[in-house]
């Protein structure tokens, strides 16, 4: 019998004009704390960004979504921070900031399966 995962997951936003916390989902990030697995699925929508904000820096956008991206994988170039440990690392991504990328309140779910779990919950608020 395949063992239920207990995670959190949070949705990553992008918010062009923090002044108007008007955002759009990009992403997900997805951890399991006990079985040490932390993921993210991205896509930038960059008509939906334009929407907001004609003005965005798409590329600072990307570059900044790039960097949650080494730190979830824990790659050496992605700073102090991906170096930390897995339940750190979350909580360093979905801390509270009031930048243009922005992240939800983590929620918990249980899960089967992790990587199908990001998928879904990926095409179900991001796409």
């Amino acid at each position: 019998m395949q063992e239920n995962h207990l995670y959190e997951y949070a949705i990553l936003r992008v918010v062009p004009r923090v002044e108007r916390e008007e955002f759009v989902n990009v992403g997900v990030i997805l951890c399991d704390h006990k079985s040490g697995f932390l993921g993210v699925k991205i896509h930038l929508c960059q008509k939906k960004i334009r929407a907001l904000d004609p003005d965005a820096d798409l590329e600072m956008i990307l570059e900044n979504l790039k960097s949650f991206e080494k730190v979830c994988k824990g790659e050496s170039n992605g700073g102090q921070i991906a170096s930390l440990d897995l339940a750190s690392r979350f909580r360093w991504l979905t801390a509270v900031r009031s930048s243009v990328i922005q992240t939800s309140r983590p929620h918990p779910g249980l899960s089967k399966d992790l990587n199908k779990t990001l998928q879904h919950l990926f095409e179900e608020y991001v796409m």
